[in-house]
């Protein structure tokens, strides 16, 4: 792990709960957490997924639910729950639906949400689709009742990105936001790293070196198709989306040493955002798009700096540590994820931008690329723990933590993509 983030830098340059069906383990315990029951869908044990589990596994996740034990019930929407049994086991709320496969073979699914506290009904959904469908109508159940209850918008429903190394063979996958039905977008035996998800959640910018040097590409994921938007003199790497998806950064090395610079996501050529002489990688754009946080070792050492997007000063924002990488910005622009180097390894750091104070987050020692949900709310990381590779995912304050089912390999550098249209 530490060789890789240097080649990746000088290159750009217990107890939870677990749904072993799911390979989700959450473990950890937060400050104010909704306790929530999940009824068993009426007609649920003739569908090929368990809903109402995949629900129950997605609120836990979050860190913001916690499950209240409803085995042994079925209930289905149209069932008006008897609220003081449920205030009784400790519920806040109630989710409540049915599974009914149709004649062309579709299901149709229907869900209601309660509030048990107050004995008022929230509202529900309902959904008629195909069997390969299923897991995607169980996360946005799970948006819905995340929305409902928290007042936030529901990430359960988008996908993530990661790369795997098995033998020679690397793969670009595509999975749900829980990291389960995982596909290939490519595989090849030259290295892919630094997938980077368009703002319209269609696209993926990646670099791959099947040329035998870093060049980029931008990767329709639905067709497969792809463009090569980058390949000048020299290495071409560390691709970021502009947040209305026109534009993308990168770090070229075509006038000598990495520098950042900006183009047409269509290809074009780059305009150079700074002139030194120092190593500028691993750019992202602020959710506004008016700044871009990098890594430089200007300072003599790798830090995190921030400029204007149109290029100028740029200002350091880490200090702490010698060695800082891999930026990511939360949404709101409150929070800075990244890897900071303590006592020769790896670790998850969160800084709170606004007071410049930041902590580790993580008791592993091997974590890399982090990248935050489109809601801000959680942060997607790979590491290694109990000595396996693993996909992660953790709260803000570093309170809830989730292994995510990964494909087997060497898992590394995820990135959450954005809310689905």
């Amino acid at each position: 792990m530490l060789k890789r983030h240097l080649l990746i830098f000088i290159g750009s340059l217990v107890c939870g709960s677990a749904f072993a069906q799911f390979r989700v383990e959450v473990s950890g315990v937060g400050l104010t957490q909704v306790p929530i029951a999940i009824a068993t869908f009426r007609g649920e044990e003739a569908a090929p997924q368990k809903i109402a589990s995949i629900v129950q596994a997605d609120l836990e996740r979050s860190g913001q639910f916690r499950a209240v034990d409803s085995s042994g019930t079925s209930m289905d929407e149209g069932s008006r729950p008897e609220v003081s049994t449920w205030r009784q086991k400790g519920s806040d709320a109630l989710v409540t639906g049915s599974i009914t496969r149709l004649a062309d073979g579709r299901f149709d699914i229907r869900m209601r949400l309660w509030d048990v506290v107050r004995g008022q009904d929230l509202g529900g959904q309902s959904y008629a689709v195909v069997a390969g469908d299923l897991r995607l109508v169980a996360h946005r159940i799970a948006d819905f009742v995340y929305e409902k209850m928290t007042g936030d918008k529901g990430i359960f429903s988008t996908r993530i990105a990661y790369v795997t190394k098995v033998g020679q063979t690397y793969n670009l996958w595509v999975a749900d936001a829980d990291g389960e039905s995982a596909q290939s977008a490519l595989n090849s035996a030259e290295p892919i790293i630094s997938p980077s998800w368009a703002p319209n959640g269609q696209q993926l910018a990646y670099v791959s070196f099947e040329s035998r040097k870093p060049v980029i590409f931008v990767h329709d994921v639905a067709s497969g198709k792809r463009r090569l938007v980058a390949n000048f003199k020299g290495s071409n790497s560390a691709p970021a989306w502009s947040p209305d998806g026109k534009t993308l950064a990168a770090t070229l090395t075509r006038d000598g040493g990495s520098q950042l610079y900006l183009m047409d996501a269509n290809g074009g050529e780059p305009r150079r955002l700074a002139q030194n002489s120092s190593i500028d990688t691993e750019p992202t754009f602020t959710s506004d798009g008016k700044f871009i946080y990098f890594v430089s070792d200007r300072g003599g050492a790798p830090q995190i700096y921030r400029m204007p997007a149109s290029g100028g000063n740029a200002e350091r924002v880490t200090f702490t540590g010698t060695y800082n990488i891999s930026p990511s910005v939360s949404p709101d622009g409150k929070w800075l994820a990244y890897i900071s180097r303590v006592s020769g390894v790896f670790k998850l750091h969160v800084m709170e931008l606004a007071t410049g104070t930041a902590n580790a987050i993580t008791d592993t020692t091997a974590d890399e690329n982090p990248s935050f949900s489109p809601n801000g709310r959680l942060i997607i990381y790979a590491t290694h723990q109990q000595g396996r590779e693993a996909l992660m995912t953790t709260t803000v304050d570093g309170k809830i933590k989730a292994r995510l089912a990964g494909q087997n390999g060497d898992i590394r550098e995820p990135d959450w993509g954005p809310m689905q249209k």
